[in-house]
């Protein structure tokens, strides 16, 4: 299998160790980056990515794809995949696949051109056995019809510092925090719920990573606190007086077109970290953390406890064991044809939601998402 990347940074470098030790024909046969970020971590762990060219399409001109890896900056992405399109090559897209809503729109038509096969998408956590086993036990009735779902994505402060720092405090590169980092949140509850979201309210900002929070104690940053994960392209030093302009907090209010209703927050400062839910159901609740490695499931009627497990997960994983299991799935679909448990349409669904969540946060609204889904709906060529 013959691979090419665009934009060599540090995930695509730890895909690129990933998807080689999964299927050892999976070959990159070049690369196209300025500055590969990623490129001293996939050589250290033994990874050839072949060639550096200049271009796209210098690339695709000198190379027999079988699969073009999108890892360049967000608000990029369009670009990329509509070349890819455009040359008949398969193509695989870091989250979030693009920024705005008229990149959705635009995106969707290219789809309904050329087929949304064509295109698969890196919301990992969607391979993740816990989330495997949340929808098991869903499927299996444990659950009932959803009433509501509480869920958090919370990250560190070395992360959240990390975010301050490096390309992705800019909106214009990366999108909203909300889009760029929970994108894979929303996606997990979109498909626990079954239907589209309907109404959306949010609020949020930043109140942790600001000046006058900043450390006074010597040798803080000597410790590495918030210097600990390294920026890529466009990276700063500044933390706490970042010139990006993303959030460090958020919480959204969503109803579900079935009259479900999901509450999420965020946080970037959060030293105790963890990214759990709450799925509440009529016939019982299912409740987990990613971070912690637990599952439960209890009866409504009973208070029986149904299942209570935990994880483990290999040091290698970046993402509780998705990794490794969504570039298994990813070659086998390549390779057979085997289904996906994520499509780039539900990718697409996912941003447009985080999307209103920022639309609702910065007019104080609530924000009726029936119109986009109508556009949304059109140019991916559907019958309304």
């Amino acid at each position: 299998m013959r691979v090419g990347i665009i934009g060599l940074g540090y995930r695509l470098g730890y895909l690129a160790r990933i998807f080689s030790a999964a299927n050892s024909d999976f070959t990159i046969v070049g690369y196209v980056d300025p500055a590969p970020a990623g490129l001293p971590y996939a050589t250290e762990h033994g990874v050839s990515v072949g060639s550096a060219y200049d271009s796209l399409e210098a690339l695709l001109d000198a190379e027999d794809l079988d699969l073009l890896m999108v890892g360049s900056p967000n608000h990029l992405h369009l670009d990329h995949i509509r070349t890819g399109l455009e040359r008949g090559v398969k193509i695989f897209a870091e989250k979030p696949v693009v920024t705005t809503i008229e990149d959705t729109l635009a995106l969707a038509e290219l789809l309904g051109k050329y087929g949304s096969d064509r295109v698969m998408v890196g919301l990992v956590l969607r391979y993740a056995p816990l989330y495997v086993d949340l929808r098991k036990a869903q499927a299996e009735g444990k659950l009932g019809d959803i009433a509501s779902i509480e869920a958090s994505e919370h990250i560190p402060p070395y992360h959240g510092a990390f975010f301050m720092r490096d390309w992705r405090r800019y909106e214009k590169y990366a999108g909203s925090f909300m889009l760029e980092k929970c994108c894979h949140d929303l996606d997990l509850y979109n498909g626990v719920m079954g239907c589209r979201p309907r109404h959306v309210a949010s609020f949020g900002g930043r109140r942790s990573f600001v000046p006058k929070n900043a450390p006074q104690d010597a040798g803080v940053n000597d410790l590495n606190v918030y210097h600990r994960k390294p920026s890529g392209w466009n990276g700063s030093d500044k933390v706490f007086d970042s010139d990006g302009d993303i959030i460090d907090f958020q919480t959204a209010i969503v109803q579900y077109e079935n009259g479900a209703a999901l509450t999420f927050h965020t946080n970037i400062n959060v030293p105790d970290d963890f990214r759990r839910f709450a799925v509440i159901g009529a016939k019982g609740m299912a409740e987990g953390d990613f971070i912690r490695n637990y599952f439960k499931v209890t009866d409504s009627r009973t208070s029986e406890r149904l299942e209570d497990k935990s994880y483990k997960t290999s040091s290698l994983s970046q993402h509780y064991g998705a990794d490794e299991q969504m570039a298994a799935d990813i070659l086998k679909h390549l390779i057979d044809g085997a289904p996906l448990p994520v499509s780039v349409t539900d990718a697409l669904e996912a941003g447009l939601l985080a999307l209103a969540m920022d639309e609702a946060m910065r007019n104080k609204s609530v924000v009726d998402m029936a119109p986009i889904w109508q556009r949304f709906d059109a140019a991916l060529g559907r019958k309304i």
